[in-house]
């Protein structure tokens, strides 16, 4: 499930009784960087915190704080004086669990239970990381959830947006692949009957100039052209090749339609050879020579991706 505001409110409703998993300190190699959280319900989980055996110790100890049950998954303390606890895990290197606050609360707005959590992602745990890592576990009360919610909302205006024009099977396929990713993507079509049976995380545009939806696109966007009708394609990539602020242009097609768009776009459309240059035609390249749309949505979403990170819009 991405972590979008919508997926996070429908995962709020659903789960009355939630705990944060929350990295507070993260020191050498580790899976996740420190303030990356999740959210542990009794049968359900939101988001990750790196997976693995240090995610499975997580969530078994935030589901320990939810019952109400304080007992640690390991004692660091000695048993025999000789700096060796019950589970044969020594000094240091031993997982640390410190209970906090008072039993679970069972309804939400009572928070204030939890644990602290200091972990090697060494052989102890089953992992090879190296570092370590600090955790908080917490039950979300109603001031949390409410904070959870808003900052969610504010990292979905943050990400990037891709803008897909085209709702044919390599647009569906390329959605699907899209609505698993850290972007917003918006579905474009000039067709009423073209913009149905789309993930429920993209966005769908329907209009008969799809050009302005380029004009008005933020910065940074990334434009994937792929029409029912090459004429259609190419004005929208001759607008989008206007933009010197896009992260991305490309257009589906052959060798032969980016010849015939070339010879279009240099002599009639006033466009120059350095905005031709930043087309990229076909999409996903050619080095799988696999049409089916979903390959083709797997390495344009890969591709998309890439320039994403290269024109470091993340970090904008």
């Amino acid at each position: 499930m991405p972590a979008s505001s919508p997926n996070l409110r429908a995962f709020l409703d659903a789960n009355p009784l939630v705990a944060r998993v929350e990295v507070t300190e993260a020191r050498g190699s580790t899976p996740r960087e420190a303030g990356t959280w999740m959210l542990v319900a009794s049968s359900a989980i939101f988001g990750t915190i790196g997976g693995g055996q240090l995610e499975f110790m997580a969530i078994d100890e935030a589901r320990k704080v939810l019952a109400g049950a304080m007992a640690p998954a390991f004692d660091s303390s000695p048993k025999d004086g000789s700096g060796s606890d019950e589970a044969g895990l020594v000094g240091p290197a031993a997982p640390l669990i410190r209970p906090f606050g008072a039993p679970s609360p069972r309804e939400r707005g009572e928070g204030g239970a939890g644990a602290l959590l200091d972990i090697p992602l060494g052989p102890e745990i089953g992992q090879c990381c190296g570092g370590r890592v600090g955790l908080t576990i917490s039950v979300v009360d109603d001031e949390v959830c409410s904070a959870l919610i808003t900052e969610t909302e504010a990292a979905d205006t943050r990400l990037p947006a891709v803008y897909v024009f085209g709702g044919g099977h390599v647009g569906h396929a390329l959605a699907r692949a899209l609505a698993l990713l850290p972007v917003r993507a918006t579905i474009v079509e000039t067709r009423a009957d073209a913009i149905e049976d789309f993930p429920a995380d993209v966005a769908t545009r329907l209009t008969a100039v799809p050009e302005e939806i380029v004009r008005e696109a933020p910065a940074g966007s990334a434009f994937v052209v792929l029409t029912h009708d090459h004429a259609l394609d190419f004005l929208i990539v001759a607008e989008a090749l206007r933009r010197t602020d896009a992260a991305y242009v490309g257009m589906i097609g052959s060798a032969t339609k980016k010849a015939t768009f070339k010879s279009w776009y240099l002599k009639t459309a006033g466009g120059g050879e350095d905005a031709f240059a930043r087309l990229v035609c076909p999409i996903g390249g050619d080095a799988v020579r696999d049409k089916r749309p979903e390959v083709i949505a797997a390495l344009a979403a890969a591709e998309i991706l890439a320039a994403l990170a290269a024109a470091e819009v993340w970090n904008s």
